[in-house]
């Protein structure tokens, strides 16, 4: 039974991040078709589409009671795209990610609303009060920049593919086929943790986490290797502030939860550093280069590392 859940688990996992990449391919054409700015597309229509695959494990893992496996995925996915996927970014780019926006270089309102959901969860639990929080900075988060979006000009020169309705419908058959994944990989990854006596928030911070930030990672590789740094660096970061904020706020709006403290520490008190090392590798030369991105692929599997170790001396 264990072989049979885990196998299941991989290929609907399989299925999730399909219909995650079939729903950027298409929002990213319909945006090409509507002549939004290049960041703007990045950043919101990417980044949403990017946050799907982890928002929806985790929405319906609240839905199921199984908080500590959605809590995992969606900030240990964050752990991964700060240090992981800008990483392997930076080693797939000729000379780093640049960083042209004056946005992303000034802006430390990024590490800010990464310091409030740990802050929130100091106390072993998310209310639905604290949900509300996440939700309205978040909203607040994404206002701001769309005002500042004029700082953003440039187009997609490349002549969009199909029509605006052939575009759309088949956005929304990903987007089903996406839903179903997530489904059923929760259902059987669950099944397989129980099964195997494996706790459900490892589960999270490395086989879901890594799974649902293989979107941005494609997107952001594609990116720079066309020369869009801009293109990369928004689709990131835009998923990981919608996790940290309205993601989690609405798993906490939905379903109230408690978790271990002690792994609540390692994986937010991650997500934070990894913000602040992103962060200061951005503004020290305006660009993370491929020296800075090995160094956060080493955090990412410090970070993997001390997870086990924690829980280790949990169970016993």
């Amino acid at each position: 039974m264990i072989i049979i859940n885990l196998i299941l688990a991989l290929i609907f996992f399989f299925v999730l991040i399909k219909g995650a990449d079939w729903s950027i391919k298409y929002s990213s054409r319909l945006a090409k078709i509507l002549r939004f700015p290049e960041f703007i597309v990045s950043f919101f229509i990417i980044a949403i589409i990017s946050v799907l695959p982890e928002a929806l494990i985790s929405i319906i893992s609240a839905f199921n009671g199984d908080a500590e496996l959605g809590l995992g995925t969606l900030l240990g996915s964050n752990v991964a795209d700060l240090t992981l996927v800008f990483g392997i970014v930076a080693l797939f780019s000729s000379g780093g990610i640049k960083v042209k926006s004056k946005i992303l270089r000034n802006n430390f309102f990024y590490l800010v609303l990464l310091l409030f959901p740990l802050l929130l969860g100091l106390d072993g639990k998310f209310s639905r009060i604290d949900g509300i929080i996440l939700i309205l900075l978040g909203i607040f988060f994404f206002i701001l920049i769309y005002i500042q979006s004029t700082k953003f000009r440039k187009k997609f020169n490349q002549t969009p593919k199909g029509s605006f309705i052939k575009n759309f419908i088949w956005l929304i058959i990903s987007l089903a086929i996406l839903l179903t994944g997530a489904i059923y990989t929760v259902k059987y990854t669950t099944n397989f943790a129980y099964a195997a006596k494996i706790p459900e928030i490892l589960i999270g911070i490395t086989i879901l986490a890594l799974g649902t930030c293989l979107p941005e990672l494609i997107v952001s590789i594609k990116a720079v290797k066309n020369n869009r740094d801009e293109l990369a660096l928004g689709d990131i970061l835009g998923t990981v502030i919608t996790d940290a904020t309205i993601v989690l706020g609405t798993v906490a709006l939905i379903s109230p939860f408690t978790y271990d403290i002690y792994n609540f520490y390692l994986i937010g008190g991650a997500m934070f550093v990894s913000g602040i090392f992103a962060t200061f590798f951005m503004k020290s030369d305006k660009s993370i280069n491929k020296f800075e991105g090995l160094l956060l692929i080493l955090f990412y599997i410090l970070f993997v590392i001390a997870g086990f170790f924690v829980n280790n001396i949990i169970g016993n």
